[in-house]
């Protein structure tokens, strides 16, 4: 057996680069991982087995590679083993610590992001969260596909706790987020939509869990197992928020009326009919065409595309959907509240103490209950654990957001979308090349 020096001596000067490198690396994210718990820098007792793989190769991972000639079948198989099992164990720390793709499932931030785009979404921007359910197959939510046979895609245990790295800034008002849907906690497997506690709120939590025909069975999932949703944050820690008249009010200031932002209107006809092309060029989605009856027609519009309807001489009359089409909002069953009039509310900021009243018990039970497990009782102060953010879409009479399910707490944070790296119009089924590498950020 070659001595520790022989080894040293016949070790390439190449191969002393690449342990520098991937050792200085491992260094760097080991330290990112343990800032603020400098516990975890146990792992740096690994670093002799990153520089030993690159250079005195005690331990012969490629043990398989001499049986080239004489086995070339398990030489194929550890080849592809070895492949996939790299491939595998590479994209699972990229999409935990640095990016994540994510795809644009609903309208509800129509115009600004559109069905079809796909989306960079940086972890790192308001800094990546150490995974709860380490255990669990790579770019797979929470279900295994069905061809892999369905079930879960991860192990309940190990669970760590809640840690987010160090990033370079936290969510900000106007910036869009992806985050875990907070009320996603629990699911019917057969009924997702609406969520749970609206369907309990509809029907009865006893008929939810004894129609197991109509709903299915009942399922649990921790924090970052939970669906991913994209929004605009419209409310910080320590904000009040109120809307009156389907205007945002922050801090009692008036939110700037986005280019894209949209609501549903009434378009009152001559009995004109639109056509597909003039509907297409004035950008209404093939989706939201509905023609309430041989006069009338329902559909989201902005401002500037309202404008351009105002012009069409067939349009008699364009009216905005009254809010009694919004349903119940958070807390459910709790408030005279609706989509269009609703607050004020406060949001509250990590180590706010806030007196707990028959009027506000409601908003922040969930808070208590959910996400941070405390006792809150009516006529005592509370303290709260965590951060939490308001997200509202901008497609606003389409956006199952905040008004519905209530606060964001900070540890469903996922990330920002920085850009838009394909996007497909499921319309037309091509490629929109304009929106390639458009910003996503929202500002």
């Amino acid at each position: 057996m070659r001595s520790f020096q022989d080894r040293i001596k016949e070790t390439p000067r190449g191969g002393w680069i690449r342990a520098g490198i991937w050792s200085a690396l491992y260094i760097a994210f080991v330290i990112w991982v343990a800032w603020g718990d400098w516990k975890s820098l146990g792992w740096l007792a690994l670093l002799p087995l990153i520089v030993d793989a690159f250079t005195t190769k005690y331990i012969n991972y490629s043990w398989w590679r001499k049986y080239k000639d004489t086995k070339p079948t398990l030489y194929t198989i550890c080849s592809w083993v070895d492949a996939i099992v790299f491939a595998l164990v590479a994209v699972y720390f990229i999409n935990l610590y640095i990016f994540q793709n994510y795809q644009i499932p609903s309208s509800s931030l129509e115009k600004t992001l559109r069905v079809g785009d796909f989306l960079y979404v940086s972890k790192m921007a308001y800094g990546a969260r150490v995974p709860q359910t380490p255990l669990s197959m790579p770019l797979v939510q929470h279900t295994m596909p069905k061809w892999l046979g369905g079930g879960k895609s991860y192990f309940d245990h190990p669970h760590w706790e809640y840690k987010r790295l160090a990033g370079w800034t936290s969510p900000q008002k106007g910036d869009i987020v992806v985050f875990n849907f907070p009320a996603g906690d629990t699911v019917c497997a057969k009924m997702q939509n609406p969520d749970y506690y609206s369907l309990c709120h509809y029907y009865g939590e006893a008929r939810v869990k004894a129609r197991k025909d109509i709903f299915g069975e009942i399922i649990t999932r921790p924090v970052d197992r939970r669906e991913n949703y994209v929004k605009r944050c419209v409310g910080t820690p320590g904000d009040s928020l109120q809307i009156v008249d389907n205007v945002i009010y922050v801090n009692g200031q008036r939110e700037p009326q986005r280019e894209g932002l949209q609501f549903n209107y009434f378009v009152q006809t001559d009995g004109h009919i639109f056509g597909s092309k003039y509907l297409d060029k004035l950008g209404v989605s093939v989706a939201d065409r509905a023609q309430v009856d041989a006069s009338t027609w329902h559909f989201p519009l902005t401002q500037a595309m309202k404008a351009e309807l105002d012009k069409n001489p067939h349009v008699l009359a364009i009216m905005v959907e009254p809010e009694a089409q919004g349903g119940d909002v958070y807390p459910l069953g709790h408030n005279d509240w609706t989509r269009d009039n609703y607050g004020p509310i406060y949001i509250p900021k990590k180590g706010d103490k806030i007196l707990i009243t028959e009027e506000n018990y409601w908003i922040y039970k969930r808070i208590a209950d959910a996400y941070e497990f405390k006792p809150m009782k009516i006529g005592e102060e509370y303290e709260f654990q965590m951060d939490y953010y308001w997200m509202q879409g901008d497609n606003r009479h389409n956006s199952a957001d905040s008004r519905y399910w209530g606060f964001v707490p900070e540890d469903h944070i996922v990330g920002r979308p920085v850009f838009i790296w394909l996007s497909i119009d499921k319309d037309h089924h091509k490629i929109r090349w304009n929106r390639l590498g458009r910003k996503a950020t929202g500002r």
